[in-house]
């Protein structure tokens, strides 16, 4: 069985939005949101979305400069 990637990194996250999005759901992101917050809980699924957004942060903090 192969290995999870490291939970907190958006890879599984993106890896759902696109399963979601193959099998037609209307608003992937929001399902695949709504799917974290059932399974960890609202308080780890936010500190997981805010790691995300700082990390997304410091890219485009690299690419201006």
């Amino acid at each position: 069985m192969a290995r999870k990637p490291k939970l907190g990194t958006g890879v599984r996250f993106r890896r759902l939005v696109n399963k979601l999005r193959r099998r037609g759901v209307k608003n992937p992101k929001a399902l695949a949101a709504w799917i974290g917050r059932k399974k960890y809980g609202k308080k780890r699924f936010a500190k997981l979305s805010a790691k995300g957004r700082k990390r997304k942060a410091r890219k485009r903090r690299k690419k201006r400069k």
